[in-house]
C-alpha cells in the first residue's frame, strides 16, 4: 500500500479511536509487529483485515484517497502533504455539494468520553441503494453548541465553517 494512504488510513484511526494499538488489536485482532510490519510494506493484511480498514472510509471516501495517491504519483512535492490534502478536499467537495442543494448535512452522533466529538456527514443520494456518495467528518463537540447557541443552521454552518474547523 502507498505510503500516502497509510499516513491518511493512520490519522483516520486516531481521530476515530484511542489509538493505533486499540484499532489493531480490537478490530483487526493482530499484534504490534504485525501492524508495525504492515506499515512499513513489509508484510500485506488478509482480505477480512483488509476490508476492516476500507471501513473506515466510505466508498466516495475510499476513491478520493485513490486520486490522491495517483495525484502525489504526478507530482512527488505532494508526497508529504496527503493527510492535508485529503481534509482539504474533503471539505471543498462538501461546501459544493451543499453549495448546489443537492446534499444534505446531518449530525450522527455525540461521544460521552471526556474527548467529545460528534460525527458530520455529507451526503448525496440516488434513490438507489449502495450508491449514495457519502463524506464523514469527526469535529469537536462545540461545534453542536455552536450552531445551537447561535441559531445557524447546519447547512450554514458547514458552509461558512468546515474547512477551518476539520483542518
Amino acid at each position: 500500500m502507498h505510503h500516502v494512504s497509510i499516513a491518511i488510513i493512520l490519522n483516520t484511526i486516531i481521530e476515530q479511536y484511542v489509538s493505533e494499538n486499540q484499532f489493531y488489536e480490537q478490530q483487526l485482532g493482530i499484534d504490534a509487529s504485525q501492524w508495525e510490519a504492515w506499515k512499513a510494506g513489509k508484510v500485506s493484511l488478509s482480505p477480512a483485515e483488509n476490508q476492516k480498514v476500507k471501513l473506515l472510509f466510505s466508498d466516495y471516501e475510499w476513491m478520493l484517497i485513490q486520486k490522491l495517491v495517483r495525484q502525489t504519483v504526478i507530482y512527488p512535492e505532494k508526497r508529504h502533504l496527503g493527510v492535508q490534502e485529503f481534509k482539504k478536499m474533503k471539505t471543498q467537495i462538501a461546501r459544493k455539494w451543499l453549495g448546489s442543494d443537492l446534499a444534505k448535512g446531518e449530525i450522527l452522533t455525540q461521544s460521552e468520553e471526556i474527548v467529545q466529538y460528534l460525527d458530520l456527514r455529507v451526503s448525496i443520494t440516488y434513490d438507489e441503494w449502495g450508491y449514495d456518495d457519502i463524506l464523514n467528518f469527526r469535529l469537536p463537540a462545540f461545534v453542536q453548541q455552536q450552531i445551537k447557541n447561535d441559531k445557524i443552521e447546519l447547512l450554514t454552518w458547514v458552509k461558512e465553517n468546515l474547512e477551518e474547523t476539520y483542518h
